[in-house]
């Protein structure tokens, strides 16, 4: 279920409340204004959210209810793209693991890895070799999925990297038939990215959950 999904949820449960207390009011000597004011008020935080903040709003409310399993998910997610990022050259400049800590930083979603964007542009028209960095940088936002079904077996996030790579490799021309087999190919270089590193990366999702910083990481890495 995403985000929008999410919040559509929550509207649908502010009306079932406004209905059910409708109804038990009167029983139970409740203000019919009270449950209406407070049911009105969330569906309509809902909606500005889904329509003004892209659910940062649910997605910081659901954060906050999040099981201390589905934290360490996130870890081993993150952990996954920092190692391929640096084992690939692409120059790391910070991570997040929560959506407050996100939040705080100006990024969408639970957590993530951000780059030095610039440095990979200068050495894409340095070199001139697109498919190479593509190539490096699908790896890399597979690498969360590729992490994930590694640890668990199973994969619950990974949506918008998944869609990062489509739409990347739409823009350089790549057909869509061919898109899946892609996304294939670049979670599986990232499984054994991660499978041949496993020492370093099983150091680098403790550093992580300690909140080390990124040059701390990388040092863990090496």
């Amino acid at each position: 279920m995403n985000k929008t999904d999410t919040a559509l949820n929550i509207i649908a449960i502010g009306i079932f409340i406004l209905t059910l207390s409708c109804l038990l009011g009167p029983i139970l000597n409740i203000s019919p204004a009270i449950p209406a004011v407070v049911t009105f008020s969330i569906m309509g935080l809902a909606t500005i959210d889904t329509l003004s903040w892209q659910n940062r709003g649910v997605t910081l409310f659901l954060d906050v209810f999040s099981s201390r399993e589905h934290r360490k998910r996130i870890v081993h997610h993150e952990a996954g793209h920092f190692l391929a990022a640096y084992i690939l050259g692409i120059p790391i400049t910070g991570y997040t693991l929560t959506a407050w800590e996100a939040f705080r930083q100006g990024q969408p979603g639970l957590g993530g890895v951000t780059f030095d964007l610039d440095a990979v542009t200068s050495e894409y028209e340095a070199n001139k070799n697109i498919g190479l960095v593509m190539d490096r940088f699908c790896t890399v936002w597979m690498a969360g999925s590729a992490a994930e079904k590694l640890l668990y077996g199973n994969i619950e996030g990974g949506e918008e990297d998944r869609q990062k790579v489509r739409e990347t490799l739409l823009e350089v021309g790549v057909a869509e038939s061919i898109l899946q087999q892609k996304e294939r190919w670049a979670q599986l270089q990232a499984t054994n990215l991660i499978e041949n590193n496993r020492e370093a990366y099983d150091a680098l999702v403790i550093a992580m959950s300690q909140r080390l910083s990124v040059s701390e990481c990388c040092e863990i890495i090496q």
